[in-house]
């Protein structure tokens, strides 16, 4: 690290114009960047369905309750 303060020492000219030029260039490539507040994300979507013929949608919702408290308590 000291190869730096010495170049900083025997250049001063050429070592601020570096340091200018990173600056412009930072400040360009961060003016150009796409920037989406709202990117559109695929996200992986999983469908369970189930079939009970005959039983009822509150029997239904009963059943998938229980199932849920049981697998998770």
């Amino acid at each position: 690290m000291m190869w730096l303060v010495r170049l900083a020492l025997r250049r001063p000219l050429s070592v601020a114009v570096m340091a200018l030029l990173m600056l412009v260039l930072g400040a360009l490539s961060f003016a150009l960047m796409n920037v989406d507040i709202f990117p559109a994300i695929n996200l992986p979507v999983v469908m369970v369905v189930w079939n009970y013929p005959g039983l009822s949608a509150i029997d239904m919702e009963r059943d998938h309750q229980r199932a849920r408290l049981f697998d998770h308590g």
